[in-house]
């Protein structure tokens, strides 16, 4: 890669499923160092996008780079490597059931290194701590961790591997504002220490305006407008206005307006 070249860079992206299109001519850069938060209403694609960039989905047609490297015609050798460079939390945890916390952080260390037992588990440790759980959480099992304890847990995991990408799909569903709020901090905390890129899809406007540098809208099958939040917000799209100046939006603008209003000056 070249040093201003997209880690993400997609284009004439086209996803189909039968005769539904979902995608069509998709174009999408994302930038080294980033938060970019993916909107789009129900049913848009925005978790089919995320799992075609990540490889788990394959492209009728169009160009998916990762790092400078396409996709589609990577060698299995090339796809582990790049695969080690992403981390990815789904929107459900997704963490298994029958191993512990520590367990499932352990998983992505144990398949693609030959390291010794202890380190692994202290090396977990080191990841539970990053997400923001106590260390007694790592005995135990998801069935025994409230909802925000689950969305850390995966954090935890998703950054196993130390990643240069982290791809997070609805990150803050099913929080109390309280705990989303404590979540999109740990996540600019993160990207901020870690220089992570940071791929984001999410629902929550509270979210978009406290953390994302840019935001991609998605609507009628492509990307309409991705840029930063007031040039996005005043974009000419009925959806686009319904979402950013209906009652939620105004206020999600309103807080994070005070929120910039009582930071001291020089941060």
């Amino acid at each position: 890669m070249t040093g201003d070249e997209p880690v993400i860079r997609i284009r004439g992206l086209r996803n189909q499923f039968g005769e539904q299109v979902v995608h069509e001519n998709l174009d999408l850069d994302v930038r080294r160092g980033e938060i970019i938060g993916v909107v789009g209403g129900s049913g848009s694609g925005k978790s089919v996008l995320l799992r075609s960039i990540i490889g788990l989905g394959h492209p009728a047609a169009g160009s998916i780079r990762l790092f400078g490297e396409e996709v589609a015609t990577m060698s299995d050798a090339k796809r582990g490597m790049i695969e080690r460079r992403c981390g990815v939390l789904f929107q459900n945890g997704a963490l298994f059931s029958s191993l512990t916390v520590a367990e499932n952080v352990a998983v992505a260390l144990t398949e693609h290194h030959d390291i010794d037992p202890d380190i692994v588990h202290r090396l977990a440790l080191l990841k539970i701590a990053l997400a923001g759980l106590p260390l007694d959480a790592a005995d135990k099992f998801p069935s025994q961790l409230s909802g925000g304890m689950v969305k850390r847990a995966a954090l935890a995991r998703s950054l196993a591997l130390d990643p240069d990408i982290l791809f997070l799909d609805e990150p803050t569903a099913g929080l109390d504002p309280i705990g989303a709020a404590a979540f999109d901090q740990l996540i600019l905390t993160l990207r901020n220490s870690l220089g992570l890129t940071v791929f984001l899809i999410t629902h929550d406007l509270d979210t978009l305006y406290t953390i994302c540098d840019r935001v991609a809208v998605l609507a009628r099958k492509r990307i309409l407008v991705a840029d930063s939040l007031d040039v996005v917000e005043t974009f000419d799209d009925p959806w686009v206005q319904d979402y950013f100046q209906g009652p939620r939006g105004r206020a999600a603008q309103r807080a994070a307006a005070t929120s910039s209003a009582s930071q001291p000056q020089g941060h």
